[in-house]
C-alpha cells in the first residue's frame, strides 16, 4: 500500500494516477465523493472525464475493505481518492442530524476507525498495488470551531495509522513529490 498526502491542489491525485498507471495498465478507481450540490456535481464530472475510459470506477465511501476484497481484479492497481472525503462522509452519516455542538466525536471516531481497520485489513490481504490519497490537514493554524478541530484531529489520527501501515508514503507540495517513507 502506498499513501500519498499533501495539501489541497498539491498534485497528490496526479501522482497517484501516474503511479497507478505505471504499475498496471488497468486501474480500479474508488471515488469517495458524494454529490451534494451543482458545484460538486461538476467537480465529479470533471474527475470522471479526466480518467481513462478503461479504468473501472466504484463510487462510495463505506465498507471499502469489502469493496477491495470483492471487486478487485488481481491484474488491476487500486486508487482510492480520497481518505479525507471518506472521513467527512462517514462523520456526517454517523452523526445524523446531530448539531456539531452536540456531536460525540469520540463515539463518531470509533465508527470511522472501524472502517479504516477494515480497509487496512483488505489492503494487507490484497496482492494488487493500492494507492491511497489523503489530505494533510495538520500544517495550518488550529481551526476556530469545534467541528473543524475534531475533524482535523480524527483525520490526523487516521493518516498516522495509514502511514504506519503503508509500504511507502509520499508528501506532495506544489506538484513536487517527496518520498518520506
Amino acid at each position: 500500500m502506498i499513501l500519498i498526502t499533501g495539501g489541497a491542489r498539491s498534485g497528490k491525485s496526479s501522482l497517484a494516477e501516474r503511479l497507478a498507471a505505471q504499475t498496471c495498465e488497468r486501474v480500479f478507481y474508488i471515488a469517495t465523493s458524494v454529490v451534494t450540490d451543482a458545484e460538486m456535481a461538476e467537480r465529479v464530472a470533471l474527475h470522471r472525464a479526466s480518467r481513462p475510459a478503461y479504468w473501472r470506477t466504484w463510487e462510495g465511501y463505506r465498507d471499502l475493505g469489502t469493496v477491495i476484497d470483492q471487486q478487485l481484479d488481481p491484474d488491476e492497481a487500486v486508487m482510492l481518492e480520497c481518505i479525507t472525503t471518506l472521513i467527512t462522509n462517514l462523520l456526517f452519516e454517523l452523526a445524523g442530524d446531530t448539531s456539531p455542538e452536540q456531536m460525540d466525536f469520540a463515539v463518531l471516531e470509533v465508527g470511522i476507525q472501524q472502517q479504516i481497520t477494515d480497509l487496512l485489513a483488505a489492503c494487507a490481504r490484497s496482492r494488487a498495488p493500492i494507492y491511497l490519497v489523503t489530505n494533510e490537514l495538520g500544517m495550518g493554524i488550529v481551526p476556530e470551531n469545534r467541528l473543524a478541530r475534531h475533524f482535523r484531529d480524527i483525520a490526523g489520527r487516521v493518516n498516522q495509522r495509514l502511514a504506519a501501515a503503508a509500504d511507502e508514503v509520499f508528501l506532495v507540495v506544489s506538484g513536487i513529490e517527496v518520498k518520506i517513507k
